[in-house]
């Protein structure tokens, strides 16, 4: 079975958003599905068909969460220490075109939000600086063209 890299903060939200459709959404979609039904010819009916539909989604995510959180392997990035960049690190970068700098944890896959600063551990960015330390600069392929970073700091915790 393949292990899952994740941060402890990480698999609590995937088991929150877990127990909210297991006890909010479920049982208001069979409600919905119900009263649908009662309207008479299932045929012609787009309440059923939909609410059908967005049964098929919430029980897929149901078990995409369960086999996700079953094999989640939590690393806490507090005991982690050193100066090279590795899973739970907080790297801050600037990009050596535009001087913007940038801050970003490195964390799982499936807690990933670039939004939030949360890179995931696969993407081409976070492979390139794995294993590297400050001062360090790395090229990444992006669609415009390769950019540039240098590492400015490296954080655990």
């Amino acid at each position: 079975m393949q292990k899952f890299p994740m941060t402890g903060p990480g698999l609590t939200s995937l088991e929150t958003e877990l127990r909210h459709l297991k006890v909010e959404e479920r049982p208001a979609i069979i409600r919905a599905i119900a009263e649908a039904r009662s309207h008479g010819d299932l045929s012609e009916n787009a309440e059923y068909h939909s609410a059908r539909e967005r049964q098929s989604f919430i029980e897929g995510r149901i078990a995409e969460l369960e086999e996700i959180i079953s094999a989640a392997e939590v690393i806490d990035p507090a005991t982690l220490s050193g100066d090279t960049i590795k899973f739970g690190a907080q790297v801050e970068l600037i990009d050596e075109e535009t001087e913007k700098q940038v801050r970003y944890q490195i964390v799982g896959l499936h807690e990933a939000d670039i939004k939030l600063g949360r890179l995931s551990v696969t993407s081409p960015l976070a492979k390139s600086l794995i294993g590297k330390k400050p001062g360090d600069t790395v090229s990444v392929p992006a669609p415009g063209g390769d950019r540039s970073y240098e590492i400015l700091t490296v954080r655990f915790g």
